[in-house]
């Protein structure tokens, strides 16, 4: 199992922070990568609810997000399904010392397409193009949070 982890400190508090990070409408402005929502359970963001959302044409293809873990303000983790890869998102909400909230992105995966060289794919190119998508998406969050703090 690979893993791939940023962080940032965004201008909001831990429980606004988690409100926005599961507000699936704003997710086109921060979300690498997303263009639309094709379902969504009733009761999202809770545990158990499960979401499927289409990237980009150039992105992830159909991505599917099952709630593991949701704790208002503190923690919001789901299993992942794609055509290439299977794992566990955890995005963490703490208080940070300088004011705002530290928020840490991670994404712990499988590819799912085994073969004699999947590890040099994944250290050469997956694992480089999810960590930048992770950067890509924490700091178009701060970007929302920021101006989420200024309303």
């Amino acid at each position: 199992m690979a893993r791939t982890q940023r962080a940032r400190v965004v201008e909001v508090t831990p429980a606004q922070a988690f409100e926005l990070w599961t507000d699936v409408t704003r997710w086109p402005t921060f979300v690498d990568g997303f263009a639309h929502v094709e379902r969504m359970s009733d009761n999202w963001p809770q545990a158990g609810a499960k979401i499927v959302w289409r990237s980009v044409p150039t992105g992830r293809g159909t991505v599917t997000e099952k709630v593991r873990e949701s704790q208002p303000g503190a923690r919001f983790q789901t299993d992942v399904l794609e055509e290439r890869l299977i794992g566990t998102q955890t995005v963490d909400f703490e208080p940070a010392e300088e004011g705002g909230t530290a928020v840490v992105l991670g994404l712990d995966y499988t590819l799912v397409r085994k073969g004699p060289l999947a590890w040099l794919t994944d250290v050469l190119f997956i694992r480089r193009a999810q960590n930048d998508a992770l950067a890509r998406t924490l700091r178009r969050f701060g970007i929302e949070a920021a101006e989420q703090a200024a309303l």
